[in-house]
């Protein structure tokens, strides 16, 4: 195993980790087995595990992430479970296309990526941070194809909003952070955030089994009035979902799935077992 290689994270939720070196594991258990050819250019992706006629798990990463991020989750996951996890555009061995990079746009490009490695629905979707906006787009759009979700520190739709009107010098300070430590993609990524929303009904709560995860290891760094404003749009992936309450992790930062991997797992599981208690009735 190589030394884990650092890099400078710029993860939606927490403003200080922009500015913090996270680490990765050097040698990923997330190996590439595929790779789906697009009209806008090749997309790498792990495919893994048994399908059992059950829904595959599919995993979408966060801003700056590749699908190493699931490294300490997936493995487990599989065991029971057809398992998909891939790099978007320019992250990992995907590389950048031009064009919009907004949340209908990657759920859109997602479902191609599975048709096109052969993953057929429907689907139990996991995503973090602004990967759970992602996916809960994907289930808006495309809501017979998936059967279940489970978010991760979600990205609020309302996220960048409410941090320019509540907390504005966070805001700002995170622009500019941005504007160095972002490359092109992220910062398509970051700058398209909220395109598109409008177009999608979040009055109406999902209808699937759901979990919501969330950190509870708030940087010391972070305002009072951040931290209000992040706790109350996570209580409303609840409405959003129809998940049955948003449960905090304890001692968990933004990245859930290498703080308390076994949480996440559970969590999926249980998801997968409701799932497989549907389909035997």
């Amino acid at each position: 195993m190589s030394k884990p290689s650092r890099r400078v994270r710029a993860p939606m939720m927490l403003i200080s980790a922009a500015a913090s070196a996270l680490l990765l594991g050097g040698c990923s258990s997330v190996p590439t087995t595929g790779q789906a050819s697009l009209p806008t250019g090749p997309i790498s992706y792990a495919l893994s595990g048994e399908h059992r006629g059950l829904p595959t798990v599919v995993f979408q990463s966060g801003l700056g992430d590749d699908k190493r991020v699931w490294s300490q989750v997936l493995p487990a996951v599989r065991n029971g479970n057809q398992v998909f996890a891939y790099d978007r555009p320019g992250y990992g061995s995907s590389p950048a296309v031009a064009g919009k990079r907004d949340a209908c746009t990657i759920a859109a490009e997602e479902r191609n990526v599975l048709r096109a490695a052969g993953v057929r629905p429907p689907y139990l979707l996991v995503g973090h941070s602004i990967g759970g906006l992602y996916q809960y787009v994907f289930a808006k759009l495309y809501p017979d194809e998936v059967a279940g979700i489970v978010l991760l520190d979600p990205t609020h739709p309302q996220h960048w909003a409410s941090m320019q009107r509540d907390v504005p010098n966070t805001a700002a300070a995170l622009k500019t952070l941005g504007n160095v430590l972002f490359n092109s993609t992220e910062q398509r990524e970051f700058d398209d955030q909220a395109s598109c929303l409008d177009t999608i009904d979040m009055t109406r709560a999902l209808r699937m089994p759901g979990r919501i995860l969330v950190s509870t290891a708030f940087n010391p760094l972070m305002s009072a009035s951040f931290k209000d404003m992040a706790s109350k749009l996570f209580v409303d992936w609840a409405r959003m979902t129809g998940a049955n309450g948003v449960e905090a992790v304890p001692d968990s930062g933004h990245y859930i799935q290498n703080d308390r991997p076994q949480a996440v797992i559970k969590a999926i599981s249980s998801v997968a077992e409701q799932l497989r208690g549907k389909a035997a009735h």
